[in-house]
């Protein structure tokens, strides 16, 4: 005999599962260069995790809890949260390149095919149409392929900084005393206010020429506002009002390729 079912139970339940989403207030804060999701609730205590695939940081709270105690909990785990991401970064990150023939290649925003060129000439890379040639001493092993086009790459992203640098100085009022480009796990760039110094990922020569602009005006103001602050917010709102889409689109893309 099959056991009936109660239709007025059902329907109470799904009552209270209504109730308790509209209950649920979401909203989001900014950990250093990190967004998290703040989804409050009855509950009694805070908790935190990151989502894959793509790294999500989500926050759960107790309802009356006010936004900056949430934020000064989620500071304190940001550590903890880089490691997860990045975690979750080699766990679906892309097959290895090998730095072979029509293997592809990304720069400034567009997709490459790489053409290995085995010569006597001295190691450099060049753009030709659709291709990054690299040339390369015969029998040269991946990672001279790779270190030939990374070279290139940093030149590439050196002559792309400069004048923006320059360009957001004058816009901004600030002045930038030194910058450099390094290979960096976690972040697309950092930035010292007390020496005025930055530092840009060399994956951003990669990335459209609009995320690199982000990063850029993003660096800068941190030299007007060091902390990801309404202050910092409302600046880069008033600079550079797309900043936001630039930012999804970069956490969605992965920083190591």
């Amino acid at each position: 005999m099959f056991e009936s079912i109660n239709v007025l139970s059902l329907f109470t339940e799904k009552q209270r599962a209504v109730k308790v989403k509209q209950k649920r207030m979401i909203s989001m804060i900014m950990l250093d260069d990190i967004d998290a999701e703040v989804t409050k609730k009855k509950i009694k205590h805070l908790h935190l995790k990151v989502c894959p695939p793509n790294g999500i940081v989500r926050v759960s709270a107790p309802l009356r809890m006010n936004q900056e105690k949430i934020r000064v909990f989620a500071l304190s785990k940001l550590d903890w949260i880089r490691k997860q991401r990045l975690k979750i970064r080699n766990q679906v990150r892309e097959k290895p390149l090998k730095y072979i023939n029509q293997e592809t290649h990304y720069f400034i925003g567009h997709s490459y095919q790489l053409k290995v060129l085995e010569n006597n000439k001295p190691p450099f890379a060049e753009l030709v149409k659709n291709e990054i040639l690299i040339h390369v001493p015969t029998g040269a092993d991946m990672e001279k392929r790779r270190s030939v086009l990374n070279e290139w790459y940093h030149k590439q992203l050196m002559e792309l900084l400069n004048p923006l640098i320059k360009k957001w100085e004058l816009k901004l009022g600030v002045s930038v005393k030194r910058f450099s480009i390094r290979s960096m796990k976690s972040r697309w760039g950092s930035c010292t206010p007390k020496t005025h110094g930055i530092r840009f990922n060399l994956e951003l020569v990669k990335k459209s020429p609009e995320c690199l602009e982000y990063i850029v005006v993003h660096e800068l103001v941190h030299l007007l506002e060091a902390s990801h602050n309404n202050r910092f917010k409302a600046l880069m709102d008033q600079f550079y009002p797309n900043w936001k889409l630039c930012r999804k689109e970069l956490n969605g893309l992965q920083l190591k390729s």
